[in-house]
């Protein structure tokens, strides 16, 4: 075992690389507040600070900034940090319950929506497919399974995309990381551009009011914590158990992951999908968790509540502002002297944008007649962009969320997890060099977008 040097850079690189992340954050929060049309078109903050940092990484790479013979940013710690920051995010949420009561007068529709989020995955993954096989009849660099990087950074956001785009490369679709960060980064454009655009038409034609501005969330008492809960004196600071069960829960995720890998083989392409789906897993332990500690309080063997929801969702937050940065932070500029790579991305792109638009535009009209302008804008931000994004242009149109928009987007992004799993597993197989793995990838996932379009768009019968 090496001894600790406290003088050793490799001691401070990691406090390093997250200090400029978090002066990006504070950079991006400043701009954000003082230059009015970042505010006015929604922009998060770390998205700004996500470019900042990008061209924080070119200057330091452009004049060979290095301490100890080391780059100050390095792309493999900034890809380490989105992979584990996407998994912790995802624990955190899955450790908080659900809360039972509703005070919406309207009728929320999770199971519906749930129908819709993955439905639109499987437009963009149809979409992007057939776009990266034409594109790839020009352009030899492209792979035709490429398309399928779209719903992962359109649909799931930049963690994703990174993940899946790691492990296509690994199977021979050159930068394919990359391809997939940049997706999700110009997913995130199209979700505050056309989000906003939206907003604004509906606003004058009078269908909808926009917010003027934002306004401070006064929080009650019973929004921080219950009166079940383990007391603020507690022995062991309240943030300390949440922090306890998050990083416990993402402990058992990787032993478990490591134990199956082990037995399957760790160079096969199945152990390295299921390294990808880190998230997955750990979302499923922390709902296992959370079961057991719902048990034991049934049970009465204990008595008070250790979860925190406000905690839990604050460390959800922070998790998913440091990977959104270090993804954007990790985009391989140089790729970029690629022309078929660009050109795809931006054709791919443009079109998937325009149709999610309009798919959504179609559908909530029918799924969601009596809240349809803030349904769509919580669910394109989500689709094109990150949740972050849906919540932000939500806000604008029902800053106090008066309609079931905010439930459903949240009950649906469960709900989806278990309708998603057609298109997680297209992934293990798509890349494969047959061409019957391609296309009947394609033409499944064109059977169940039929299918879960019948049962979305279907009327309920009356009771």
């Amino acid at each position: 075992m090496e001894n600790f040097i406290n003088s050793d850079y490799s001691s401070w690189s990691l406090v390093v690389e997250f200090g400029i992340i978090a002066f990006t954050l504070i950079l991006g929060n400043i701009l954000r507040r003082k230059v009015k049309f970042l505010r006015d078109m929604l922009f998060p903050t770390s998205i700004i600070a996500g470019f900042i940092g990008l061209f924080l990484k070119f200057l330091i790479y452009q004049f060979d900034i290095k301490i100890s013979g080391q780059h100050i940013l390095t792309n493999g710690l900034l890809e380490a940090i989105t992979y584990h920051t996407i998994a912790l995010g995802f624990i955190a949420m899955g450790l908080k319950s659900v809360k039972q009561e509703s005070t919406n007068k309207l009728k929320g529709r999770p199971f519906k929506t749930g129908l819709l989020i993955v439905n639109t995955y499987l437009l963009q993954g149809i979409i992007g497919i057939l776009i990266t096989v034409g594109f790839s009849l020009i352009y030899s660099n492209i792979a035709p399974y490429g398309g399928l990087l779209l719903p992962m950074g359109f649909g799931q956001g930049p963690g994703q995309a990174n993940n899946i785009g790691l492990i296509f490369e690994s199977n021979g679709f050159i930068n394919g990381q990359t391809f997939g960060l940049a997706i999700a980064t110009l997913g995130t454009l199209w979700a505050c551009v056309a989000g906003i655009f939206y907003i604004n038409r509906r606003a004058k034609e009078g269908k909808l009011k926009r917010s003027s501005e934002e306004k401070v969330q006064v929080l009650k008492n019973s929004d921080i914590e219950s009166s079940d809960e383990i007391p603020v004196s507690e022995a062991i600071d309240k943030m300390s158990i949440q922090l306890i069960f998050v990083m416990a829960v993402y402990a058992m995720t990787f032993i478990f992951i490591n134990f199956i890998t082990n037995l399957i083989g760790p160079s096969s392409d199945i152990s390295r999908l299921i390294w990808g789906f880190n998230f997955i897993f750990g979302m499923l332990f922390a709902m296992v968790f959370k079961s057991i500690l719902n048990f034991l309080r049934k049970t009465r063997l204990m008595k008070r509540k250790y979860t925190n929801e406000y905690l839990l969702n604050r460390i959800t937050g922070v998790v998913f502002d440091f990977m959104i940065v270090a993804s954007i932070m990790s985009i391989k500029l140089e790729t970029f002297n690629d022309t078929g790579l660009w050109v795809t991305l931006l054709v791919m792109t443009t079109v998937c944008g325009l149709i999610t638009y309009f798919y959504l535009l179609f559908v909530t009209k029918r799924v969601y007649p009596d809240y349809q302008n803030q349904a769509f804008a919580s669910l394109f931000g989500n689709l094109t962009g990150t949740a972050s994004n849906g919540i932000a242009l939500l806000r604008e149109i029902d800053p106090n969320f008066e309609t079931p928009a905010a439930d459903d987007l949240v009950t649906g992004s469960s709900t989806a997890i278990m309708f998603g799993a057609p298109i997680l597993l297209i992934t293990a197989v798509i890349y494969r060099p047959e061409w019957y793995w391609l296309w009947g990838s394609v033409l499944l996932m064109m059977i169940f977008f039929a299918i879960f379009n019948y049962f979305m768009l279907r009327k309920d019968k009356v009771k």
